[in-house]
Formats: structure tokens, C-alpha cells, sequence
């Protein structure tokens, strides 16, 4: 794999952020560092390092995917107004796993789910 001072940048802002940041948010960060980057640049890298299994890409309902440095199965919670993501914590243990796996017929190799709601600052209106 080829050497990239711009697929760097984006993978080192992806794994600093605690946040789950959606492509725009990490161009503004990274373009404070290569101030000639385009956002282009930013999701052509972004979609390598997810091929490569650097990142995470989450699917937003809004279509505004976001990136997560967490890699092993876990799940989240998102906002349906302002799209925070944060993570959760919570599994689904062996017997409703096997549960799934009659009822579909599919047989379990991973288990990520996103509950949705609306988040604190939100409902105060902020």
C-alpha cells in the first residue's frame, strides 16, 4: 500500500475523534493541516480505509454517513434531528441470537444495530 500524507491525516482524525464525524466535519479538520485537500480527497480516502478495515463507515438514514475508529462489533445509538452518534454497549445474548438465526434462517456472523431516537439536546431544543 502506497504512502499518503492526505489518507494519513484522515485515518489519524477518524481514530482522535470520539464523536462518530461524518466526512464534512473531518475535511474542516483535516483542511486546517492541508489547507489544498478537497473534499473529494477526503471521501475517495475515506472509502479506502474502510475497504482496508481501518474504519468503520455507519449508514445514517439521512444518508450522511459517518466514521467509527471502534472496529470490533458493538452498536449505536443516533439522533434522529441532529444525527450525534454515540456508542452503545448493549449485545444481544446467545439465545435471542439463535432466536434470529430460526426465525430467518441465517446463520449469525456479527451483530451491529442502531437504536434511534432523539438525543438530550434536542429535546431541550437546542
Amino acid at each position: 500500500m502506497r504512502y499518503s500524507k492526505q489518507k494519513d491525516e484522515v485515518l489519524k482524525i477518524v481514530l482522535e475523534s470520539c464523536n462518530h464525524p461524518d466526512a464534512k466535519e473531518i475535511y474542516n479538520l483535516v483542511k486546517k493541516k492541508i489547507p489544498n485537500i478537497s473534499l473529494g480527497t477526503v471521501y475517495r480516502n475515506l472509502n479506502a480505509l474502510t475497504l482496508e478495515g481501518k474504519i468503520r463507515r455507519l449508514s445514517a438514514l439521512d444518508g450522511n454517513d459517518r466514521f467509527d475508529k471502534t472496529l470490533h462489533d458493538h452498536n449505536h445509538v443516533i439522533c434522529l434531528k441532529c444525527g450525534k452518534v454515540c456508542d452503545v454497549n448493549l449485545l444481544l445474548d446467545e439465545s435471542k441470537m439463535k432466536k434470529v438465526e430460526n426465525e430467518t434462517g441465517f446463520k449469525i456472523t456479527s451483530c451491529n444495530f442502531n437504536i434511534n431516537g432523539i438525543c438530550e439536546e434536542c429535546m431541550k431544543g437546542n
